[in-house]
C-alpha cells in the first residue's frame, strides 16, 4: 500500500504503554510514528504514559496509570478523553495496539458513529474482554497464525513491526563465537530451562547470556529457580543473568552472539526473534509460526520445544560452522524480516485494513 493513500486520515490510536524508555514496551513508540508518517494526525488514548518523543502530528492523553490512578478513574479518564477527541476530531478510523480492553470499551460508541476498529492481539490468553473487543471490532490484526487465540472469522495475519534501520547488523562488531545469547523478558513462557539443559550438554567453551527484565513477583521467583538449576546442572559459571538494555543498545548485544535462541512457544510472537535476525544474526525458533520467516533455513533454526537434546544438536551443528557460514544464514533471515516483518511495511498493512473496513462501510 502506498502511504500517500492514507494522508488525509485521523487517526484514533488506543495503546498499552506510551514512553520510548520503557524496557519492554518502548519500541510501540515507533509504531505510533510509522504510522503518524502516513495519516494527518493520531490521537492515543494510553493507559501510561512516560517519555515521549514523537512529531507534532500526534497528541497523547492518558488514563493515569502513571499517576497511580485506581481502575474506576483509569475508566472515566479513557471516556473523557475518548468523547473529547470525538466532539473535535472527525475520526477516520481507530487502530488498537495490545490494549483489548480499550477496543472492549469504545467499541460501542466507535460502532454507532460508524468508526471502524481494528484491534492487535497476539497472545494465548483468552478472556470475556478479549470476546467483547472481537464482538466490536471490525478487524482482529496479530502477527503469526496461531498468535490469536479466538474465532477466526475476523482475523488478519500482518506481521510484526521490526524497525530494521536501528535493528541492523553493528559494523565492526567483535563476535564472540562461543556466546549464546537469550533476550526478553524472564518469564516461564520463554522456558529458559531448556536452554540451561542444552547448554549442559554442550562443550565448556561455549556460554550463555540471558538478557532481560522481570516484571513482578513470579518472574523474579522464576529468575531464582533458573539460577539453581544452573548451579544444579553445574554450568552457573557458563551462565551470565544481564539486566535488560535500552532499544537502542540491543543490535550491539545481537551483534555480539554466535548465535540468539527464542524457546517462545506457539500461540506467541515473540519480537527479540525477530529482532535478532534483523541484525544479522542466526536465531534458533521454537515456534512453528516462524516457518515463513526461516525459510531455506527452517530445518537447522527450528527445535522441538522443550527438547533439550534437539536444541542441542541444532546449536552443535551451528557453532561448528564458520563465522562467514552464519554470517550468510544472518543476512539471509534480515532479507526475510525486511520482506515480511518491516516496520514500515505493517504500518502501510493496519492502515489498509482500516481502508478495507471503512469501503466495506460505504
Amino acid at each position: 500500500m502506498n502511504a500517500s493513500r492514507s494522508s488525509d486520515m485521523r487517526l484514533l490510536l488506543f495503546n498499552l504503554v506510551t514512553d520510548v524508555g520503557h524496557p519492554i514496551l518502548g519500541f510501540t513508540t515507533q509504531w505510533v510514528r510509522a504510522l503518524a508518517e502516513r495519516v494527518r494526525s493520531v490521537d492515543v488514548i494510553t493507559m501510561m504514559a512516560g517519555e515521549l518523543d514523537l512529531p507534532s502530528n500526534v497528541r497523547v492523553h492518558s488514563a493515569g496509570k502513571e499517576h497511580g490512578y485506581h481502575e474506576p478513574r483509569r475508566v472515566v479518564e479513557f471516556y473523557r478523553h475518548l468523547f473529547k477527541i470525538l466532539g473535535q476530531t472527525k475520526i477516520d478510523g481507530c487502530f488498537s495496539h495490545m490494549i483489548h480492553v480499550f477496543s472492549a470499551l469504545a467499541g460501542p460508541v466507535l460502532r454507532a458513529r460508524r468508526i471502524p476498529l481494528v484491534t492487535w492481539y497476539a497472545h494465548p490468553s483468552l478472556s470475556r474482554s478479549l470476546k467483547v473487543a472481537h464482538f466490536f471490532s471490525n478487524r482482529m490484526v496479530t502477527s503469526l497464525p496461531n498468535a490469536y487465540p479466538y474465532r477466526k472469522d475476523k482475523v488478519a495475519v500482518i506481521g510484526q513491526g521490526i524497525d530494521s534501520t536501528l535493528f541492523a547488523p553493528v559494523a565492526n562488531s567483535a563476535v564472540d563465537d562461543h556466546l549464546i545469547l537469550c533476550v526478553g523478558r524472564i518469564s516461564r513462557v520463554k522456558n529458559h530451562p531448556t536452554l540451561l539443559r542444552a547448554l549442559a550438554l554442550l562443550p565448556e567453551q561455549f556460554h550463555l547470556v540471558i538478557l532481560g527484565a522481570t516484571a513482578g513477583a513470579d518472574d523474579e521467583a522464576y529468575t531464582v529457580e533458573l539460577r539453581s538449576l544452573a548451579a544444579e546442572l553445574r554450568i552457573e559459571g557458563r551462565v551470565v543473568f544481564a539486566p535488560p538494555a535500552p532499544r537502542e543498545e540491543l543490535p550491539a548485544h545481537y551483534s555480539r552472539c554466535a548465535v540468539h535462541v527464542n524457546l517462545t512457544p506457539a500461540g506467541f510472537g515473540d519480537k527479540v526473534a525477530w529482532e535478532a535476525m534483523s541484525c544479522g544474526r542466526p536465531c534458533l525458533v521454537a515456534n512453528d509460526d516462524f516457518r515463513e520467516t526461516l525459510g531455506r533455513c527452517e530445518n537447522d533454526l527450528l527445535f522441538r520445544g522443550e527438547d533439550a537434546a534437539d536444541l542441542a544438536g541444532k546449536l552443535r551443528v551451528l557453532l561448528a560452522k564458520s563465522a562467514a557460514e552464519r554470517n550468510e544464514i544472518g543476512t539471509y533471515l534480515r532479507t526475510q524480516v525486511g520482506r515480511l516483518h518491516s516496520l514500515p511495511g505493517l504500518a502501510d498493512r493496519i492502515l489498509e485494513q482500516l481502508a478495507q473496513c471503512r469501503a466495506a462501510r460505504a
